[in-house]
């Protein structure tokens, strides 16, 4: 008798470490310092780097992008205003974008 009357009593009670064992080591799996998973801050690139979004033509500073930005958005239009090489630069899908051009001549 290992634990004096009763082992089955014993026994289970090891069952609780072994349990708690499991999960600091699925913890510290799932919760690991991985470079995977570490977000990497976003460069800027080149105009044509940006997959199926077209560039279009945009003022030299911030202010008019932005300004251009929120007159293509009140037109329902999906635009995004990100950051190239060559400046701030409003991209849209190629199906938008010959709308957004005649909503910026507008």
């Amino acid at each position: 008798m290992l634990g004096g009357i009763d082992n089955a009593l014993f026994l289970t009670s090891f069952g609780g470490f072994a349990g708690v064992a499991i999960l600091v080591v699925f913890l510290k799996w799932a919760f690991s310092s991985n470079k995977k998973m570490i977000v990497i801050p976003i460069k800027a690139g080149k105009k044509d780097e940006y997959g199926l979004l077209k560039p279009l033509p945009t003022p030299g500073n911030y202010i008019e992008a932005e300004m251009a930005l929120l007159k293509l958005q009140d037109s329902n239009i999906k635009v995004t205003l990100t950051k190239t090489l060559q400046g701030p630069s409003l991209m849209v899908f190629e199906r938008d974008y010959d709308i957004a051009l005649a909503v910026l001549k507008s």
